[in-house]
């Protein structure tokens, strides 16, 4: 065995610098086989032939072995693998052992016909220089990054693709044969309560369609666009934080009902001794008794003599809570109160927007002790039966999507409300009703709002709106307006039905008879803003529709705010409506009666003891 220096390699298969010993194998005709580096101490892994015997040649499980750990499963190297192995087909113990070793700077110096530079490049140059070749031994050129990446974007989907299968079948053969499983028998029920509830939602898909499939994809992209809504909605402008609502000390006035719960009230204008009218108002979604007719002048009430008294609905302000509450105990609240406050003759109800559902419940329940109502924009039931499904679709159109939701919420899953209540106007920051109450406002009612003179009183009322702090009476307010009402608006105002016999039933058909109106009789005004998108004028015409005998004074360019709100023009417009003339208070004529007893009393005493001394006088 002989040492000779190596001839130094191309630049490309050059291997990283160190210091080694050149070695060379001799074979028995003392021709060198192989020449390779070795680090001293030499230490060679594989055992070195002997002059009449064969070298050593790996097995081919070993050479797979090594192949795999060293090259790995990708596509581009089973295409490279694929030209090795054909050239193996044809490879000396020499070239197979230049492919298990590696990069060792073997020389074949005739080896197959060919020079040890050729076979040494043939073998080994693709992987060392980052070539490939075909089947034919043409050099292939590399793959960008561009082909690598989309390569492994491919293989990485087919991965998640089959992955997703097996899951799948796995997730299928687990639940078969569950239907019986005690579980599935306890969330049946629940499943099929759900099912009911959200089954309204399947009006709104395609006939041909699977509901289950269409859903999971309207979830899917809902899901998706409320990331892309998060993430895009990040901005690193300083915002003005909201300022905390101050809630001053208990200030109110108080009566008990007979249930012993408290009602908290206000009084404006004139005594009750004094008053000519008296208006009760009960005040609409987050507001208070403080709301009343907002910026009503004292000196309009006094030129009129009327009495106005706004009270807190249970739960709101200061009155106490009433837990299963409905518009019919609502009634009756009212009543109690204008006994308490000794309102003898019949009073006006004064609706606003939502606190118009207890003016209806007034007239529709206690319609006797009613003398007339004053609505502003009411409400009706969006869902009620009499409404026909093109005034609901008016009344609809005209919302926000936000507004939409929160009733669909209120009617399906009234318990989900609290947690939107919570992040708005019950987190103790001020804000704008527009944003609490998801409300679309037209020109004039922006501009009434952004009023100092507005504001500041929006501020105060909803903050003692929310005194209490609790969420539940909210829940019930909003539950209350979709829900059934107990009656309907067109039972407020009808025709009196008469058992007729054959013949007056005949006589009826060619006679026109007027038949008798029962219910509330009394006045009923209603003034809409034509440019109302909180409660639209579509919702009049359906309540003009159903109750006949309501009046509609139709405001043009005014809006939900504008016409009700800090206007005295128009505040004086509907007492002139609902009073005629003004004929100020009361005077109240003292009582002479009363005066005349006492003057007899204390002229009578003197004459009853001049009787006694007569009498005495005549004993003696």
């Amino acid at each position: 065995m002989t040492a000779t220096p190596e001839q130094p390699l191309p630049r490309p298969l050059q291997r990283s610098p160190r210091k080694s010993i050149p070695v060379v194998l001799v074979g028995p005709t003392q021709q060198p086989l192989i020449y390779f580096p070795v680090p001293p101490p030499f230490q060679p892994s594989l055992p070195l032939p002997q002059p009449g015997k064969l070298p050593f040649t790996p097995t081919k499980r070993e050479r797979t072995h090594r192949a795999t750990r060293e090259w790995g499963y990708s596509r581009r190297s089973d295409r490279r693998r694929g030209g090795v192995m054909a050239a193996a087909a044809t490879m000396t113990w020499h070239e197979e052992l230049a492919t298990l070793v590696g990069d060792t700077g073997v020389r074949f110096p005739g080896a197959g016909g060919g020079s040890a530079a050729n076979v040494a490049a043939a073998v080994g140059g693709g992987w060392y220089r980052g070539e490939e070749e075909d089947g034919e031994g043409r050099a292939v050129e590399e793959e960008g990054w561009a082909q690598q990446a989309r390569g492994f974007l491919e293989s990485t989907a087919e991965m998640l693709r089959v992955l997703g299968r097996g899951l799948w079948d796995i997730a299928a053969q687990s639940l078969a044969g569950a239907e019986d499983s005690e579980l599935a028998r306890r969330l049946r029920g629940p499943a099929v309560a759900v099912r009911e509830r959200l089954s309204f939602m399947n009006e709104y898909l395609p006939e041909d369609r699977d509901p289950v499939w269409c859903w999971v994809v309207v979830a899917a992209v809902a899901f998706v666009t409320l990331i892309v809504l998060g993430v895009g909605s990040v901005d690193d402008t300083p915002v003005e934080l909201p300022k905390k609502l101050y809630i001053g000390p208990p200030s109110a006035k108080t009566i008990q009902l007979p249930d012993g719960r408290h009602l908290a009230y206000k009084e404006q204008g004139v005594t009750a001794d004094r008053a000519r009218f008296s208006l009760i108002a009960p005040h609409s979604f987050l507001s208070s008794r403080l709301a009343g007719i907002p910026g009503i002048k004292p000196s309009l009430l006094e030129e009129f003599g009327a009495r106005l008294v706004t009270y807190d609905l249970p739960g709101f302000g200061e009155s106490d809570p009433h837990p299963g509450r409905d518009l019919n105990s609502s009634a009756h609240d009212m009543l109690h109160l204008a006994g308490a406050l000794r309102i003898v003759d019949k009073f006006w109800v004064v609706g606003y927007s939502a606190g118009s559902i207890h003016a209806w419940s007034a007239l529709r329940h206690i319609p006797d002790r009613v003398a007339g109502a004053a609505m502003f924009a009411p409400m009706a039931n969006p869902y009620d039966s009499k409404m026909t499904k093109e005034e609901r679709h008016k009344t609809w159109e005209r919302w926000s999507t936000k507004r939409k939701l929160m009733h669909i919420l209120a009617r399906r899953f009234p318990a989900l409300l609290p947690l939107f209540y919570h992040r708005s106007f019950l987190s103790g920051k001020q804000g704008q009703p527009e944003s609490w109450l998801s409300l679309s406002l037209g020109k004039k009612d922006k501009t009434s709002l952004e009023s100092p003179m507005f504001n500041a009183f929006w501020e105060k009322d909803v903050a003692e709106s929310v005194r209490q702090g609790d969420a539940q009476p909210f829940v019930e307010e909003a539950v209350l307006q979709v829900s059934d009402w107990g009656f309907s608006l067109s039972d407020i105002q009808m025709q009196k039905r008469e058992d007729l016999s054959f013949f007056e039933l005949i006589k009826s058909l060619f006679r026109q008879a007027e038949r008798e109106w029962v219910g509330f009789l009394g006045p009923i005004h209603i003034w809409q803003g034509m440019d109302d998108r909180v409660v639209p004028p579509s919702v009049t015409e359906y309540v003009r529709r159903v109750v006949p005998g309501a009046t509609v004074h139709k405001l043009l360019d005014e809006g939900h705010f504008s016409y009700f709100c800090f206007c005295d023009e128009c505040h004086r417009q509907i007492f002139s409506t609902l009073f005629g003339i003004p004929q100020g208070p009361i005077n109240p004529v003292p009582e002479p009666i009363e005066v005349a007893s006492e003057l007899t009393e204390e002229t009578t005493v003197p004459d009853k003891a001049k009787e006694e001394e007569q009498d005495i006088s005549d004993l003696a």
